[in-house]
C-alpha cells in the first residue's frame, strides 16, 4: 500500500527565518528535494515499499519549521517537525515512509528509523476505524 508524504510548503526556512536567503519557504525547498528523491527512487529499485508526495499549505505546526506527515489508509499516521531543508532529511523521511509503506500497520520499529528522523516526530495519530 503507498504512503502519502505531505508536506507544509508554507513552513518557515527555520527556527528564526521565514525565508531562505534564495526568498522560498523551508517548506518549499523540503518538498522539492522530497520529491526529487521520490521520483529517483522510482525510477531505479525501490527499497521498502510505494510513496508519493503532496504539498499542502500550513499544517499548523508552525512553531516548528518543515513539517511533513506520512499517512495511509488503514495504518497509522506520523506527523514530524523540525527538519532542516537539506537532501539528508529528505533521504530519511523517504527511508521511513517507505518503511511505513511496507508495514501493516504502519508501524515502523525503533531499530529500522533512519537516524534522520529521530527527535522529529510531534504525533503518532491511530488509523480511523472501518465503517
Amino acid at each position: 500500500m503507498q504512503t502519502v508524504i505531505t508536506i507544509c510548503d508554507t513552513c518557515r526556512f527555520s527556527e528564526a527565518e521565514k525565508l531562505s536567503p534564495g526568498g522560498e519557504t523551508g517548506g518549499a525547498l523540503l518538498a522539492a528535494l522530497v520529491e526529487e528523491g521520490a521520483r529517483e527512487g522510482a525510477e531505479g529499485s525501490v527499497e521498502g515499499g510505494a510513496v508519493s508526495v503532496r504539498r499542502h499549505s500550513c499544517l499548523m505546526g508552525c512553531e516548528r519549521h518543515c513539517n511533513v506527515a506520512l499517512s495511509a489508509p488503514g495504518k497509522l499516521t506520523y506527523v514530524l517537525g523540525r527538519f532542516a531543508p537539506e537532501a539528508e532529511a529528505a533521504a530519511a523521511i523517504l527511508d521511513f515512509a517507505r518503511q511505513h509503506a511496507v508495514s501493516d500497520s504502519g508501524q515502523v520499529p525503533f531499530r529500522s528509523w533512519p537516524q534522520g528522523v529521530k527527535g522529529h516526530f510531534v504525533a503518532r495519530i491511530p488509523p480511523l476505524p472501518a465503517t
